[in-house]
C-alpha cells in the first residue's frame, strides 16, 4: 500500500497544521573557520546564540581538572558520519586535533554557541 493511505485506499487527513513553536528550523552546520555567531529570538522572549563557524574549543583536561581555550587545527574523525570529517564540520562526538592533542567534542555547537570538549590524550 502507498504511504499515507488507509487499507481501504482513503487518505489520512491531518487534524491541524503545525503551530509556530512546533515548526523546525534549518539545520545549522558548524564549520572550522573564524568564529561567526548569531543571536536568535526564541519562545518566551528568550534568546539563543547560534554558531555557524568556530576555530576555538573550551578544553578540559581530566588529569588536572583545568579548562583552557585552545585552537582547533583539524577534524580527524566523526563517528556519526565520515563525510562530515572530510568537510571539517564540528558536531557532538567529533574527534578534533588541537594544540594540546586530540580531543572529543562533548556538546552540540550549533545549539549552544560554543564548542566544548575533553582531552583524550
Amino acid at each position: 500500500m502507498k504511504l499515507g493511505r488507509k487499507i481501504s485506499g482513503g487518505k489520512y487527513k491531518s487534524q491541524r497544521k503545525k503551530k509556530k513553536y512546533e515548526l523546525s528550523r534549518q539545520p545549522r552546520i558548524v564549520k572550522l573557520k573564524e568564529r561567526k555567531a548569531k543571536l536568535l529570538k526564541t519562545r518566551g522572549g528568550n534568546s539563543k546564540t547560534v554558531l555557524f563557524s568556530s576555530n576555538k574549543i573550551n578544553l578540559i583536561d581530566k588529569k588536572t581538572k583545568k579548562a583552557k581555550q585552545v585552537s582547533i587545527t583539524n577534524v580527524i574523525e566523526t563517528p556519526s558520519n565520515r563525510f562530515l570529517a572530510r568537510q571539517n564540520i564540528l558536531t557532538k562526538g567529533a574527534i578534533v586535533q588541537t594544540e594540546l592533542g586530540k580531543a572529543i567534542i562533548t556538546n552540540r555547537p550549533g545549539q549552544e554557541g560554543c564548542v566544548q570538549g575533553v582531552l583524550i590524550e
